[in-house]
């Protein structure tokens, strides 16, 4: 993150002879210098994913030239792209409930400049967190919602999304479930955190039933939502170890501390372009 003139340029196709060639010789004519890359060809689907960090050793990048010199070549291949300028910021809205920890971690972040996003609104169900929100100056939406207002309500979310311009959504521990008109209008823009516990526990206390089963990990994943709940493409997950000197109270605690990495990094991975959707899938270039 420390290179200002660090350019990405993120793209996939089908698996063909030269794609990796189409794209590096293509920089190496633009004088633009290759500072990391990453690709994959997934054999079993024929599809190709390759992810590269350049800086250009002339001054005056031009932005439009490039992304239309480069898809003239792009096309031969059938390959779809992006390029995300160095600095680059992506807006977002989060959505939480009365859980605090996960926003308050990636409020942090946001605050010492660990991730490069523009938070634009955080959106409640419940009142309980506007004083932090308003803290760090970003606007608070409560809508509350019953079942009989949930269509009304998730509106009223949707227009939050729509008018900051938001480019993702993080679920923050946000404990509703999201219908499926909304999880299609968000589909590869949304990012939930969740428990990760084996066996599964649902309901209410997941850690108190973990306990009482004598786990030996507690864990959490984050993914991309779908319409069918906590089963979305995986982004990443984190996993710590526990014992029978563990209470609830340590699992809880526990289970926040990884939940907090677990989505924050999954946030990162997000916004540096290094996830790629893949049907159900993803692939992602780790740092």
């Amino acid at each position: 993150m420390a290179d200002n003139n660090r350019w990405i340029l993120a793209a996939q196709c089908p698996s063909r002879l030269g794609t990796v060639d189409v794209v590096t010789r293509f920089l190496k004519e633009r004088r633009c210098y290759i500072t990391e890359q990453h690709s994959f060809d997934d054999r079993l689907s024929g599809r190709f994913f390759i992810r590269t960090e350049f800086r250009p050793e002339e001054d005056g990048f031009d932005q439009a030239a490039f992304e239309a010199e480069f898809a003239g070549r792009a096309t031969e291949f059938d390959m779809a792209f992006e390029l995300t300028a160095p600095g680059k910021r992506v807006p977002v809205v989060i959505m939480v409930s009365k859980a605090d920890h996960c926003l308050n971690d990636l409020l942090y972040r946001y605050r010492i400049g660990q991730l490069p996003i523009d938070i634009r609104a955080i959106v409640s169900n419940h009142p309980d967190l506007a004083s932090l929100a308003e803290w760090h100056g970003i606007p608070y939406h409560h809508f509350a919602i019953t079942p009989d207002t949930k269509p009304e309500q998730e509106g009223r979310v949707w227009a939050v999304v729509e008018e900051t311009g938001a480019e993702l959504v993080i679920l923050a521990r946000y404990m509703q479930v999201l219908s499926s008109e909304l999880c299609a209008k968000l589909s590869g823009r949304a990012i939930n955190i969740h428990h990760s516990l084996l066996p599964g526990f649902k309901g209410a206390k997941p850690y108190h039933q973990a306990y009482d089963k004598g786990v030996k990990l507690v864990g959490a994943t984050a993914h991309y939502i779908n319409d069918d709940l906590d089963e979305g493409p995986i982004i990443t997950q984190g996993v710590e170890p526990v014992s029978h000197a563990d209470y609830p109270e340590d699992l809880v605690a526990k289970g926040r501390d990884i939940e907090c990495l677990t989505l924050a990094r999954a946030v990162a991975l997000h916004v540096e372009r290094r996830v790629f959707l893949h049907a159900k899938r993803t692939v992602v270039f780790d740092r």
